[in-house]
């Protein structure tokens, strides 16, 4: 089955318009959906909408509300929201271009769309949008009207194609700074940073291959179904040890033989006190205390 276009629209930088359609990225199909169902009979659970007073209440008897204060509620119709909206222009809004790394991914919020050109008179203006930030090293960031409401979105070029991703806003993502109390300032020896220096170094991924990784949740699930269906007996995993808590210094230097041994190559090992070069070992981390406000 092709798949679904899920908007249609323009890329629309200063005078620039770029057709283009929309494809999600999210891949629904191999989720795997439970059913709630009688413990007795097997037959699915059905929920009812009840009224503590009324009983059970038909969909043109209930409206949305907002709590303000303790059981007490205002009425929101819906056609009050929808004067909320904006319509939608059919258009990604580019407000300007940012280095890539300035874009934390921590602010991706895990939806993203595959952009192509829609017709033949789109293809010339998407290649020239999708060379001009290769060339620069860039994304761009958008405004989009999706699902009644303005979304904020980045543009970025992936292979061949321009990825559109919806960003979290500022508002909706806790700050570093809520949790760095958590944090101690602590001395790492030469040695301790050279020994992970060097374990990083041997476990260092050259041509990272992320398909290699599936869902495994997926796929014990998948082998579960079929082993019920086919009437077969479940059988437990064995469970994994607990790891030895060892000395740090001593679970480095093994990390460290265990990952040479794995690599094939076994780089010399820094010796005690020996300091390692400055681009390996970074200055003592040092905690950045936070001034409280007063009052």
């Amino acid at each position: 089955m092709a798949p679904r276009t899920s908007w249609k629209g323009f890329i629309k930088l200063s005078l620039v318009s770029v057709p283009v359609k929309a494809y999600t990225a999210n891949n629904s199909s191999e989720e795997i959906h439970l059913n709630q169902l009688h413990k007795d009979c097997h037959q699915r659970v059905k929920y009812q909408k009840v009224c503590p007073e009324h009983g059970e209440l038909a969909s043109n008897e209930i409206v949305s509300g907002y709590e303000y204060a303790k059981g007490q509620y205002v009425i929101i119709d819906q056609s009050e929201v929808a004067k909320l909206r904006k319509e939608s222009d059919k258009s990604i809004q580019i407000d300007g271009f940012v280095k890539s790394e300035d874009i934390d991914p921590l602010y991706f919020s895990g939806k993203t769309y595959y952009l192509l050109p829609d017709g033949p008179a789109g293809g010339k203006p998407y290649a020239l949008l999708h060379k001009g930030m290769c060339d620069a090293g860039v994304h761009a960031v958008a405004q989009i009207i999706m699902s009644g409401r303005e979304q904020l979105v980045v543009l970025r070029p992936v292979d061949d194609m321009i990825v559109m991703t919806i960003m979290q806003h500022k508002a909706k993502v806790k700050g570093i700074d809520e949790f760095e109390d958590e944090l101690q300032a602590m001395d790492l020896s030469d040695e301790e940073r050279a020994l992970t220096a060097t374990l990083i170094s041997a476990t260092f991924i050259p041509e990272f291959d992320f398909g290699k990784y599936e869902d495994e949740y997926v796929k014990h699930m998948t082998k579960l179904i079929q082993m019920k269906v086919d009437g077969k007996e479940v059988v437990s995993q064995p469970d994994t040890e607990e790891p030895k808590i060892l000395n740090l210094m001593e679970a480095l230097k093994r990390s460290v033989a265990e990952a040479q041994a794995a690599s094939g190559h076994s780089p010399a090992a820094p010796k005690s006190g020996e300091k390692p070069s400055k681009k390996a070992a970074p200055s003592t981390v040092k905690k950045t205390t936070r001034k409280k406000k007063s009052g």
